[in-house]
């Protein structure tokens, strides 16, 4: 009888009292943005044929953003030069390693009166959740999700498997395109490109 009432006494106090599973820390549930890439491994350099040159009008578009406005590319009208850069996707290898590099080269970039719009086909959370986990951007990122890769398709640079090539378009403050190229997809483009066709507008 007093061991039946010493095991219920102990239950009791099992049931009352807290379980003491451990908790993560804040620095436990870190996760390095290198842990979260998808490499989709080696493909085709370029698969679409570019529809815009230099010389013509940049065909305007009106596309969401991370911080929740809509920005428009003629906006920038008569204020800034523009550097378009579409990437693939977010959380691979190279475009979280080329958007980053811009953030380092911000005053490169303002020394030569351009803004980037960062453009991707991937969906507005998906964007949101890799902004943050680049520690945030000075530019505007910009989701091409609906209609799905609208402005890259005008722009020709739509790939077959709907992901937008890795490209950059340079349009001057009077919305004139100035440069424009689909780069291999697998490589980062040379910023001292993008600089040099940049000084060409000064």
């Amino acid at each position: 009888m007093r061991k039946l009432r010493a095991f219920a006494i102990m239950a009791v106090l099992l049931l009352a009292a807290p379980l003491a599973l451990p908790v993560p820390t804040p620095s436990a549930l870190a996760i390095d943005l290198k842990d979260m890439i998808y490499d989709p491994g080696q493909l085709k350099p370029v698969d679409s044929t570019l529809k815009v040159r230099p010389g013509q009008m940049a065909p305007d578009f009106a596309l969401p953003s991370t911080t929740g406005a809509t920005v428009r590319l003629s906006d920038y009208r008569g204020k800034k030069n523009v550097v378009l850069s579409f990437v693939p996707a977010a959380f691979t290898p190279v475009c979280s390693d080329q958007w980053p590099g811009y953030k380092m080269a911000r005053e490169l970039f303002e020394e030569r009166e351009a803004m980037i719009l960062g453009i991707s086909v991937d969906n507005m959370p998906s964007l949101h959740a890799w902004a943050v986990e680049m520690h945030g951007l000075w530019f505007p990122v910009l989701s091409d999700f609906y209609p799905h890769g609208a402005v890259a398709r005008k722009y020709g640079l739509l790939r077959t498997s709907g992901t937008s090539e890795r490209a950059i378009v340079i349009i001057d403050k009077k919305g004139v395109i100035r440069f424009a190229k689909a780069f291999d997809i697998n490589r980062r483009p040379d910023l001292g490109v993008i600089m040099g066709e940049l000084d060409k507008l000064q």
